[in-house]
């Protein structure tokens, strides 16, 4: 089995910066996607960023694309979020996900096989 552990999130002020950790542990080795999910209070979930494990290809939302990185490090079987220039609308429960398959559009795809229990983002105006 997989688990994915996330961290990091926390409140800053607009312009600010964050990075958050999703920890895969488990049979690490087995996941071939991996994407970032938010989803603010009334809003629908939205995936925001996603990595190919073994190629690191990488996609990102329009919402953050120059402003949100998404890197994995194989080593520590672990994948980050650098969040710059937050935005008020950038609050959000921020969720990782896993798959198991390179899945062919991983910002709209919903087969993902493993899910965290999310970390805070709050940013202030």
């Amino acid at each position: 089995q997989v688990q994915l552990v996330e961290s990091g999130g926390g409140s800053v002020q607009a312009g600010g910066s964050l990075i958050l950790s999703c920890v895969v542990s488990g049979a690490a080795y087995t996941i071939r996607t991996m994407t970032w999910f938010r989803q603010a209070p009334g809003k629908e979930r939205e995936a925001v960023a996603s990595i190919y494990t073994q190629t690191r290809t990488t996609n990102y939302a329009d919402s953050v694309k120059g402003r949100f990185t998404v890197v994995h490090d194989i080593v520590k079987s672990t994948m980050y979020l650098q969040l710059n220039n937050l935005k008020p609308e950038d609050t959000a429960m921020y969720y990782c996900a896993a798959a198991r398959a390179n899945l062919w559009s991983p910002l709209n795809d919903s087969r993902y096989n493993f899910w965290g229990q999310g970390t805070q983002v709050t940013v202030s105006s």
